[in-house]
């Protein structure tokens, strides 16, 4: 991007040859300013050394199994797609129709996924609220339903109890 305005900024400053030959030492000029500016772009500044912290979780992770790692991965993808609730998101991540992970890996997927599982019930809430006039009692079956979202009872009130009038 940086290359695109130096050679536009260039073409528009410099004026086209009169024929005296003069431009073109404006010309090597320009170019070694884009070569200057190229060779800063590619990063060749010091890496710094990983913080502690990085290499405490690249330590623990090599101890968790890659189908494990997998699972979590996908659970973060899912939760930034929609809300779910633990369970539900369990199911998803065993389904043979989702994405079929051993009941192991889904396990420790949804037991170390950082999400706040209330705040998921609200937004459930919130999003059937969207689509169509419900009930608090409806609403209730619905998010705490095995058919439905499958939130604990409690998950469910706080979205109850929570939305917007």
């Amino acid at each position: 991007m940086g290359l695109v305005v130096v050679l536009g900024i260039i073409s528009f400053v410099i004026p086209s040859s009169d024929g005296d030959g003069e431009n073109g030492s404006e010309i090597a000029d320009a170019e070694e300013v884009i070569q200057n500016e190229n060779d800063s772009d590619t990063g060749t500044s010091e890496l710094q050394e990983p913080e502690a912290d990085e290499e405490d979780q690249a330590e623990e992770d090599a101890t968790i199994p890659r189908e494990h790692r997998n699972a979590l991965r996908a659970a973060e993808n899912y939760l930034l797609l929609m809300p779910f609730s633990k369970a539900g998101l369990f199911e998803q991540l065993t389904s043979s129709y989702g994405d079929d992970y051993p009941e192991e890996a889904a396990q420790y997927a949804v037991d170390n996924v950082e999400t706040d599982w209330n705040a998921n019930a609200l937004k459930a809430a919130e999003n059937y609220l969207d689509l169509m006039p419900m009930s608090d009692s409806e609403l209730y079956d619905q998010l705490v339903s095995e058919y439905g979202d499958k939130y604990t009872p409690e998950q469910a009130q706080y979205a109850i109890d929570n939305l917007a009038d």
